[in-house]
Formats: C-alpha cells, sequence, structure tokens
C-alpha cells in the first residue's frame, strides 16, 4: 500500500445475505489528507463501505486496510484503537435529543478522555465555534433546524480531532443555503485539521465542488468509474453520463429487477 494511501479496500466482496451481494468486487483507496467522494444511487453499497471501513462486519472476500492494517470486525481489542481515529457523521445526524448542544458534542470527550470539565468547555466551544453554532451552544435538539443539527452532528464528529472523517450523506435533506454551508465547512476543516474525508453521497454537484477525487458505484456494486471531477464530468461512459447529469433513461434502470408484471398477476399471454 503506498505511504500516500490511508484507507484501502481492496477486492471487497460483501452482502448481508447469501442471497444478494451489495458490493461485488470493489477496489477503492483513499488518500492522506484528501476529501473523496463515493457516489450512486440508493442501494448501491455507499454506506456498506463506511461501516467495513469501521469495522462493523467482515468482508465477506478481500480485505480493508487502514494504515497498513488490515481490519478485522472480531478483533474488538483492534477495533476500539483503530475507531478512536475515525470521527463519523451519520445521515440522520444521531444526536441526542434529551441533550442540549453542548452536551452532544461534549459526549465523546467525556466517554474516551480523561480531561477535566474545564478543558472539555473550551474544546466543545472551539468546535460549536468551527461550525458556527457557538451562540447555540444551551439550545436543546428541538430548537435547532435540521440544518444546524447537522452542524452540531459535524461538531461533535470532529471533537476528538480525528485523522478521517467519515460523512454519510451529508447534504440530505438541506435547503441551498444549508448545503453549500455544508459542503464548505467538510472542505475547510479537511484543509485546516489535515484530516481525511470520505464523503458518501448522491448529491454530484455539492461533492464535486469539493472533493479531490470520486468514485462511482454502479447498482451492482461495482465501481464503474474514478478520478478527479472533471475526469468524471467529461466521461462519455453512458452509465456514468446518466448518473452525472441526472438523465431518467440509460444503463440504470427504474424497475428493480422481476417476473413480467402479467406473468406476477397470473393474466397470461
Amino acid at each position: 500500500m503506498s505511504t500516500d494511501t490511508l484507507i484501502e479496500i481492496d477486492r471487497v466482496t460483501f452482502g448481508y445475505d447469501k442471497g444478494r451481494t451489495i458490493l461485488n468486487d470493489v477496489s477503492l483507496r483513499f488518500e492522506r489528507g484528501k476529501v473523496t467522494s463515493i457516489l450512486g444511487g440508493s442501494g448501491c453499497g455507499k454506506t456498506t463501505l463506511l461501516r467495513l471501513i469501521g469495522g462493523v462486519y467482515p468482508a465477506t472476500q478481500g480485505t480493508v486496510r487502514f494504515d497498513g492494517e488490515v481490519v478485522d470486525a472480531r478483533d474488538i481489542e483492534q477495533l476500539f484503537r483503530l475507531r478512536r481515529r475515525l470521527g463519523m457523521l451519520f445521515q440522520f445526524g444521531a444526536l441526542f435529543t434529551d441533550l442540549t448542544v453542548f452536551e452532544n458534542v461534549a459526549f465523546p470527550l467525556r466517554e474516551h478522555t480523561d480531561l477535566d470539565e474545564t478543558m472539555i468547555r473550551d474544546i466543545v466551544l472551539m468546535k460549536l465555534n468551527a461550525v458556527g453554532l457557538r451562540g447555540a451552544a444551551a439550545l436543546r435538539i428541538s430548537e435547532i433546524s435540521g440544518g444546524m443539527a447537522r452542524r452540531v452532528a459535524l461538531a461533535r464528529a470532529i471533537a476528538l480531532d480525528p485523522e478521517v472523517i467519515m460523512y454519510d450523506e451529508p447534504f440530505a435533506g438541506l435547503d441551498p443555503i444549508s448545503m453549500a454551508v455544508a459542503a464548505n465547512l467538510i472542505r475547510t476543516l479537511n484543509d485546516t485539521t489535515g484530516a481525511t474525508s470520505l464523503i458518501v453521497s448522491h448529491d454530484v454537484q455539492e461533492c464535486f465542488s469539493i472533493c479531490d477525487h470520486a468514485y462511482l458505484l454502479s447498482s451492482q456494486g461495482r465501481v464503474v468509474a474514478h478520478g478527479k471531477p472533471a475526469q468524471l464530468n467529461a466521461s462519455e461512459d453512458p452509465e456514468v453520463r446518466q448518473f452525472i447529469r441526472g438523465e431518467p433513461d440509460g444503463p440504470v434502470r427504474f424497475h428493480y429487477p422481476a417476473r413480467p408484471l402479467a406473468e406476477e398477476l397470473g393474466l397470461g399471454a
């Protein structure tokens, strides 16, 4: 593995059950200090990739390497050590609704460090300031908007200064202004902290505006293209063009594979 590569997915195949393969012989590399987007339609295995990196599930075939070390989902001691280096922004924030904004961001610091409350307070306020929400520290989650909640979740994700920050659909459900704010935050935090950022999304243009490299997964769980945003934009591959341009007709079909409707309804020829 190259010294510039922090995380490597090497010919990984995975399925939640024997009946359906989610990821099919995929290989991806995530470089240190870069923002990489993992694009694709719903159900193509984007979030599953993040779970494999975090050791939530073991790969059926192939290997996942973090900083040269093979991730073993059965090695609890290793997982705790590796996850300490990861920050995660969950798709819907996963904030504790009965805690304040401040308490949400303080939670990982209290769980994973021995810092005193004065130091925790200073760190939390600095992280909230970085996402523009220091003034909302005392508010409850029910008192803030969806876009603000996403920024609180981001502040919590960076509370421990992780080497890798994984974003699961960070732009989902956001209005255009909140989406632009979130994208700018991801890029700024990545460059300021020197972290490595992985963005799972289907929002092509927002990802292309901030990422250094992008992978496109097909509905069959394969990597169909990868490269810089300009390279993917210029691709003449029909499947790449359909996804990037949001075209309704193309290799990606609307209907999930099934028997003919008339046959299933027993209507005959």
